[in-house]
């Protein structure tokens, strides 16, 4: 069994907690998630298996999409529901100036990630250091807004749509509108929506994985595909750095290679007019 599960992931357990739960359900030995939902996050979750947990980081550099619910007035040391209230605020906020705040927040920026987030700063989990009570200074990461969209406003709750970069913290993105709007804010729920090529429309519940769809390790990605000519099958299999005009990829930044039947070879990339392969596939080859 190899491809890629999309499931719905339920609040209350941890993305690693979801991918046991396919696993024993589906007696798999491998199986592995394409991004991160915090336990209080719902929704689209891809489970990689098999030979499809070579496609984990290509998954993760997808682009997401989000439903979130905030509240304004009330700041938490996670920025959401299930942390320590450390600020209260009146809340005189219009829709008017939410809009226009939204509208503020749209495109390219830097975003301070959370101190509780599972990056490591000193080779140590920065929500180690934050349950330490710890305060580090974190650097600002390049993230990119496309939509973020007010789906509705019921004071002190508001409910948006983004769709966003990989490394988007939905958390940090309601605390800096909370902090913008002079009332502060917390995320009160969240619902992945679409994850790279995947929708909460293909997404099914943990109970219900008789009825999932394997995705196809080669329909799993975005990626450019380029069918390798049989006679050069076994070299592309081999690791061989073949020029990347016998491939016919010039131009292409990034690509998956698949043999005459669909079936996927190798993810690669070109250098110095070479193939370079960052993932080859042997497993999924037809004897």
């Amino acid at each position: 069994m190899h491809g890629v599960l999309v499931i719905d992931k339920p609040a209350g357990l941890t993305s690693a907690g979801a991918v046991e739960k396919v696993r024993r359900a589906l007696r798999l030995d491998r199986a592995g998630h394409g991004g991160t939902l915090d336990p209080i996050a719902t929704g689209v979750l891809p489970v990689c298996v098999g030979a499809g947990t070579k496609l984990a980081q290509f998954l993760l550099a997808d682009d997401k999409a989000y439903e979130a619910e905030a509240v304004l007035g009330v700041e938490t040391d996670t920025l959401d529901r299930t942390g320590r209230v450390v600020a209260e605020h009146p809340v005189a906020v219009t829709r008017d100036a939410l809009l226009a705040v939204l509208a503020a927040h749209l495109g390219e920026q830097a975003q301070v990630p959370p101190m509780y987030s599972a990056i490591k700063q000193g080779g140590v989990r920065l929500y180690d250091r934050a349950r330490a009570g710890e305060e580090v200074e974190r650097a600002p990461r390049p993230i990119r807004i496309d939509r973020l969209d007010l789906l509705a406003f019921e004071p002190p709750r508001f409910r948006i749509a983004v769709a966003c970069s990989k490394g988007t913290y939905i958390r940090s993105l309601v605390a800096d509108i909370g902090r913008a709007l002079l009332a502060g804010a917390h995320l009160a729920e969240l619902r992945r929506t679409r994850s790279g090529r995947f929708t909460i429309e293909q997404a099914v519940a943990l109970d219900r994985l008789d009825e999932a769809t394997l995705v196809s390790p080669a329909a799993a990605t975005g990626l450019a595909r380029v069918t390798v000519a049989a006679a050069l099958v076994p070299r592309v299999l081999g690791g061989v750095q073949l020029p990347v005009a016998a491939l016919g990829t010039e131009g292409l930044e990034q690509f998956q290679l698949v043999d005459e039947d669909g079936a996927l070879l190798a993810i690669a990339h070109p250098h110095a007019g070479r193939t370079i392969y960052d993932r080859v596939f042997p497993e999924l080859r037809r004897p």
